[in-house]
């Protein structure tokens, strides 16, 4: 219930549930799965909603998981299954009085490893917001990093671009750290070209990458071409300075990523005479390190 409360809040503060377009609202079922959740977790349901939508506007059914009996003129319908919309509009039709009907339906039930959340728009029938929530957000996550693969695979196959950041660090025996900002393109998104800074090899070095993408466990071949701002600098001012790294400076890479992480060994050559091997981190954020 607490994680319930986070997602809640979450969604309500990227729009994604918009408190104006959902209330009012109503509770259709609170159903909890063990004996020992029976005192309690319709209690901590409706805190949950109220804390997250308001508490205004905010409605319980209890009649809608009951048997419901509906008469009219020479009929007579006596339900005891799942409540459709239109029973459950027609029960807030009874009961509302003079408020104004309900916008979405929201059903919150116990399953044997978390909570399940549902909102349906009672006007339309669309389902606003679904999830199943565990105490670890494991089923979540597993959920958003399928989707994330599959909105990749589906950019690749369009030939979209992407945006790929990496942090290389390769420490051993000669130093080169430096931070990439590329786009994916081509044929299956196969090259990424993008900006270079490095904060050795060159020192306060700028420049542009280019890598290919190999099959061969997504392996990334290709080479930086850098200026070294300070001998730019020395060099115009003075030029007869004497300078730690040349004006250009090439760099040779091949990047290993270890299986699907954000992690990967990296080794590195450049024109200067320096070589490395060390770690990359990579992701498609704009803060590259922060995998």
């Amino acid at each position: 219930m607490d994680r319930l409360e986070e997602i809640l809040d979450l969604r309500s503060e990227d729009g994604r549930l918009d408190r104006d377009k959902l209330m009012p609202a109503i509770l259709v079922s609170a159903q909890p799965r063990y004996e020992e959740s029976q005192a309690w977790f319709a209690v901590r349901v409706i805190e949950a909603l109220q804390r997250a939508l308001g508490e205004e506007g905010l409605r319980l059914c209890e009649a809608c998981m009951a048997p419901r009996a509906f008469m009219a003129e020479s009929t007579m319908v006596y339900s005891t299954g799942a409540i459709s919309l239109d029973e459950i509009i027609r029960l807030d039709t009874a009961s509302r009085g003079e408020a104004p009907p309900a916008r979405t339906a929201i059903w919150v039930d116990e399953y044997s490893g978390g909570v399940s959340l549902r909102m349906v728009d009672l006007r339309t029938g669309r389902v606003v917001f679904a999830q199943n929530i565990d105490p670890r957000l494991i089923e979540h996550s597993n959920t958003q990093r399928m989707y994330t693969l599959t909105a990749e695979l589906e950019r690749r196959a369009r030939g979209d671009g992407l945006t790929q950041g990496f942090v290389d660090a390769a420490l051993l025996p000669n130093q080169h750290i430096s931070i990439d900002w590329t786009d994916q393109w081509g044929k299956n998104n196969g090259m990424l070209t993008g900006l270079t800074l490095t904060i050795t090899d060159p020192r306060g070095g700028f420049g542009l990458s280019h890598y290919v993408r190999t099959p061969l466990n997504n392996t990334l071949v290709g080479a930086k071409g850098v200026v070294s701002l300070p001998t730019l600098i020395a060099q115009t001012f003075n030029p007869g300075a004497q300078v730690f790294d040349p004006l250009l400076n090439v760099i040779g890479v091949v990047r290993v990523p270890f299986g699907r992480s954000n992690y990967g060994a990296i080794a590195t050559v450049s024109t200067n005479g320096n070589f490395g091997f060390g770690l990359s981190l990579m992701n498609i954020s704009l803060l590259p390190f922060v995998p």
